[in-house]
């Protein structure tokens, strides 16, 4: 019954709370960009635009929120875990740096790619699941939505685990913490970077305005996709595939050199702008939040302790 209130008076606690009310504003202000995004990806041809006005007129607005269920359900936890992971590695990587100071950039980079490296565990079925149902197809006749495949996360997880087991759950975890590692470190040092360049001293007293936050956040995000695109081109093709798609592709490897040779090296950019796009609204939005908790839930907890120290004196 006390663990709550326990954990969240706890530093861990404020920075997992706070996590996770980042990752809630980011997959809601973002989702329907990143169901634009994956089907660029998968697909041979089509603008943002033009793929966005044909989900409109076939399947419905509601189709760019379509798997989201996924990643919200997971996605407090997900990202409460990585910013609790990253505030951890941060200050493991360089003990050198007082308490009361803010980690060194070294830390940050080194923390963020340990903690991108972790969350690809979590992550990585999530992201799978989202894409085969981002991927299916909804054709509306007669005014009647039919939809092939399956009807949500649950019905995709089970179905891909009764057919391929713990192998095809975890189908793409190599690429995803190829991708993610060194994306994490580049997308935390560019925030505290940014961020501090912004409002100097920030990083120290926890002062910077709202405008801060939301451009250090947008520019981190944007920055740690451009550097990583790429690769998670191959992996959205990659995990896109089930036992059932014809011609398979054998390993990452395999996917990377036959989708160059079929498209060209521009397939592995495309969809690029849109994925930058949504990058910055998203993370300027997770940032936002967390920091806006992370202040909220601090302010509060000094509050407390005056109140007991004023009860004291009295």
């Amino acid at each position: 019954m006390d663990f709550w209130p326990e954990f969240l008076a706890s530093s861990w606690g404020k920075e997992f709370v706070a996590g996770g009310f980042g990752g809630i504003a980011g997959i809601v202000s973002g989702y329907p960009l990143d169901t634009i995004r994956v089907r660029q990806q998968s697909c041979t041809s089509g603008s943002a635009l033009k793929i966005l006005r044909h989900v409109a007129a076939t399947e419905g607005p509601l189709a760019l929120y379509r798997g989201m269920a996924a990643p919200l359900a997971s996605v407090t936890f997900q990202n409460a875990m990585v910013f609790q992971i990253y505030a951890v590695l941060s200050r493991a990587f360089d003990r050198n740096v007082p308490a009361s100071d803010p980690p060194s950039y070294k830390g940050v980079a080194l923390g963020g790619f340990g903690t991108g490296a972790l969350q690809s565990l979590m992550l990585t079925p999530v992201e799978l699941v989202k894409i085969r149902l981002q991927l299916q197809q909804r054709n509306i006749l007669d005014n009647k939505s039919q939809i092939t495949g399956c009807r949500g996360p649950t019905d995709v997880a089970r179905g891909i685990f009764r057919q391929e087991g713990w192998r095809g759950i975890y189908r793409g975890l190599t690429i995803t913490v190829l991708r993610d590692a060194p994306a994490h470190a580049l997308y935390f040092w560019t925030y505290e970077y940014v961020r501090e360049q912004l409002h100097p001293g920030c990083r120290k007293n926890g002062q910077e305005s709202f405008r801060t936050m939301l451009i250090a956040g947008g520019l981190a995000g944007a920055a740690s996709w451009m550097c990583c695109y790429p690769l998670d081109v191959i992996k959205t093709r990659f995990q896109a595939q089930s036992q059932s798609t014809p011609s398979r592709y054998t390993g990452i490897v395999d996917c990377f050199r036959r989708s160059v040779k079929q498209e060209g090296y521009n397939v592995l950019g495309r969809g690029l702008g849109t994925a930058v796009a949504r990058a910055f609204v998203v993370n300027g939005a997770i940032f936002t939040a967390y920091e806006t908790a992370l202040r909220c839930l601090f302010i509060n907890d000094n509050n407390n302790h005056e109140n007991i120290k004023a009860e004291n004196t009295l």
